[in-house]
């Protein structure tokens, strides 16, 4: 599915300070395990294209590289625990999905995202027997940021939310150019080569 085809109504939940840098072209990887309540409490891409939901709860300055910790103020700064509403202006398609299992093929992409060894370490190592999915997006914004409500549903340690009140179909425009993507990606592959 292209992002200018029918948008599906879905939403990934990722820290607002990392959807910020995937909104900015500072990365174009999230690394997924799954989340606690998650049904079947491993991470499974249910659809190869989403929004971007952020969430705020779990950020942690120390799980971040030297430059960004700004980047979490910025996203915080709005931000209540009470909030009714919630901003997106960024959505996604996966052009890989990359499995890793040990600790030398995530050392050999820190280069390529905010987060510190530390937190990668801790994504790789919680169930340990389960694969890190190192997603790589090609992410867009939506030309007009959508607000929507806050549901019960979207609440909870999960990945994937079906957004209830959908969002009308918006304008996307690449935050990375065609072959600046192409670049990035190829470098993340043959790091991991």
């Amino acid at each position: 599915m292209s992002a200018q085809d029918e948008k599906e109504t879905v939403a990934l939940k990722e820290w607002a300070v990392s959807v910020k840098a995937l909104a900015e072209g500072k990365q174009i990887i999230v690394m997924r395990k799954g989340g606690i309540i998650e049904e079947t409490r491993d991470f499974r891409l249910i659809s190869p294209s989403f929004y971007l939901m952020p969430a705020y709860e779990h950020q942690k300055k120390h799980l971040l590289k030297a430059g960004y910790e700004t980047d979490l103020d910025e996203t915080l700064a709005d931000w209540t625990p009470d909030m009714d509403s919630v901003t997106i202006n960024a959505y996604a398609e996966v052009a890989e999905d990359i499995e890793i299992m040990d600790q030398d093929k995530l050392d050999k992409i820190r280069d390529f995202h905010i987060w510190t060894d530390t937190f990668a370490e801790e994504r790789l190592r919680w169930k340990k027997t389960k694969p890190l999915h190192l997603l790589v997006l090609r992410v867009y914004r939506l030309e007009k940021a959508a607000q929507i409500p806050v549901r019960p549903a979207y609440n909870g340690c999960k990945s994937w939310v079906k957004l209830e009140d959908g969002i009308d179909e918006p304008r996307l425009v690449p935050v990375l150019d065609e072959q600046t993507f192409q670049e990035e990606w190829r470098k993340i592959k043959q790091a991991l080569a």
